[in-house]
């Protein structure tokens, strides 16, 4: 069947694509948290369209089946993803099992009839759609394509039971683990939780952007006042559907270190973290990630992914690297 492509230009717009748009996602092999109608609208309508650019969401249709969705800015004479690069882990395009060279094909269709220079796609992981179908698509097209590593983001796989997770950690880094849970444990009373009353959640992300703030300079420039409406509204969005969870650290009833955490399909994704450096020497931050794990375990679980950035901790607790790539096509 023939395939037809609509470009959507306008926030309004987005709303009555909300079922099929979480559908089609639902059935597509890059289902995650960034590529959600829900987030997508969200960060178009918190932190609205960079300067200077156009939206330009590409929906592709057979018939009246929607079948591919590529959520792109254009900005000037280059075509991005949309969804934010800086703060969205993992962007794609989106596609029907089965109609992946279909929608390829009418993405590269529209974009042949539009005036650009360079389609950039950021955030891409090894099984994007966008390496394995836009890229041969654009080839042949006789374009120019470039694919570059540009990041790491690690994950664990999961085990059962918490303790077949330390089992699995190298003893070096099994050892550490225990020692610093154990420290932690003789300084005070310590109580881990997921924040859940949604009367405090305002008050919740608040803290957490205090923690945050406090624990790194880059992190203390990153919450922009920006970012700390983006943060609340991600978790007034999120969080009631079970999706976000906000994690808090407590010692002694004071809170030392928070964490946000995704739930999608049998992942869990660690999407930021603070903690109060005063507490640095009792790895109050690490513990903290540790605990989500153990709850996501708990939780059945299959999949830890710690997002962009190869930090050490990360693989202190298990954390094997998955690369992420940078996609450029140019039209010469």
């Amino acid at each position: 069947m023939k395939s037809s492509l609509v470009a959507v230009s306008q926030a309004e717009e987005l709303a009555p694509l909300q079922v099929e748009w979480d559908d089609l996602l639902g059935r597509s092999p890059v289902d995650t948290i960034f590529l959600t109608w829900k987030w997508q609208d969200l960060w178009w309508r918190v932190l609205g369209i960079p300067s200077g650019a156009e939206p330009r969401v590409l929906a592709t249709r057979e018939g009246s089946e929607l079948v591919g969705l590529a959520p792109l800015l254009r900005q000037g004479t280059t075509y991005r993803l949309a969804g934010g690069e800086e703060i969205a882990d993992f962007l794609d395009v989106i596609a029907l099992p089965g109609r992946e060279s279909a929608v390829a094909a009418s993405i590269l269709g529209y974009l042949s009839d539009q005036p650009w220079d360079l389609v950039e796609l950021r955030n891409l992981r090894r099984d994007a759609l966008s390496l394995a179908y836009l890229a041969p698509e654009a080839q042949r097209r006789g374009f120019a394509v470039e694919v570059e590593q540009e990041d790491v983001s690690p994950r664990l796989e999961l085990p059962a039971t918490w303790q077949a997770y330390q089992e699995r950690l190298s003893k070096k880094d099994r050892h550490e683990l225990r020692r610093k849970l154990r420290r932690l444990a003789s300084c005070g009373e310590v109580r881990w939780y997921a924040a859940s009353d949604p009367e405090r959640r305002q008050a919740d992300v608040a803290d957490f952007i205090r923690l945050h703030r406090l624990s790194a300079e880059a992190k203390a420039a990153f919450m922009t006042a920006e970012m700390e409406g983006w943060f609340q509204a991600l978790a007034e969005r999120f969080a009631p559907t079970g999706q976000l969870k906000l994690y808090f650290l407590e010692l002694d009833g004071l809170r030392v270190a928070s964490a946000i955490c995704f739930d999608c399909r049998d992942q869990r994704l660690l999407y930021n973290s603070g903690y109060d450096p005063e507490y640095a020497r009792l790895s109050v931050g690490l513990a903290l990630k540790a605990y989500c794990i153990h709850d996501a375990i708990a939780a059945g679980r299959r999949v830890f992914d710690f997002l962009q950035g190869g930090e050490s901790y990360k693989h202190d607790l298990g954390g094997v690297d998955a690369p992420i790539y940078r996609m450029r096509i140019w039209r010469a």
